[in-house]
């Protein structure tokens, strides 16, 4: 029998949002090795928000709306410039010398301002706890978490990648970075509801 918490994750970090944006767009520019940094910063980074929100620290962002309404805020800044990133790059659609993906370490950072991994996080810590102490729980959730991620996010780039053989032309690439650029804008709107 599956545990639900595992159908759950998966169903919440699966569906659109910033990480599937970003690693689609990354997979069709860059190609599958090249992201491969990007992917498991991303797989890291949420096995970590996830474990430290099983653990407790999800109880303090939700009981200090102050500090919840300031990472709402860097949360949506960051989409956006990152938006506004994949939009400029829709003029020259090409690769260039200074464009890469993001390091582990860019996207490790991200998930802290990511809010679909916080909603996706505090929902499962709350409605799938597993009655463990803290650190027992918070590593349950981390663990199914970043192992769930991994596989979501091979997924998606390698969608992306799949994509470059439909990209062959600066015009069609132009419409997918643009079109890639409104979703993650859109996603921006998210963080407030």
């Amino acid at each position: 029998m599956i545990d639900p918490l595992y159908l759950f994750v998966f169903a919440g970090l699966f569906t659109p949002g910033p990480n599937v944006i970003l690693l689609t767009a990354s997979g069709a520019r860059f190609g599958m090795a090249r992201t491969l940094p990007h992917v498991a910063g991303v797989a890291l980074g949420v096995g970590i928000t996830a474990g430290l929100t099983g653990a407790g620290i999800g109880a303090v962002l939700l009981g200090r709306p102050a500090l919840e309404w300031g990472l709402k805020l860097a949360a949506c800044a960051w989409i956006l410039w990152m938006a506004w990133g994949l939009a400029r790059r829709a003029r020259r659609p090409r690769v260039e010398g200074r464009d890469r993906p993001f390091t582990l370490i860019e996207a490790v950072l991200f998930q802290w301002v990511n809010p679909k991994v916080w909603a996706v996080a505090l929902a499962a810590a709350s409605g799938y706890a597993a009655g463990l102490p803290p650190l027992a729980e918070g590593a349950r959730l981390g663990a199914a978490f970043a192992g769930i991620n991994l596989g979501v996010c091979l997924f998606w780039t390698g969608a992306g990648h799949l994509l470059t053989a439909l990209l062959s032309s600066d015009a069609a690439w132009a419409i997918f970075l643009r079109i890639m650029a409104a979703a993650l804008a859109l996603s921006a709107l998210a963080v407030f509801l």
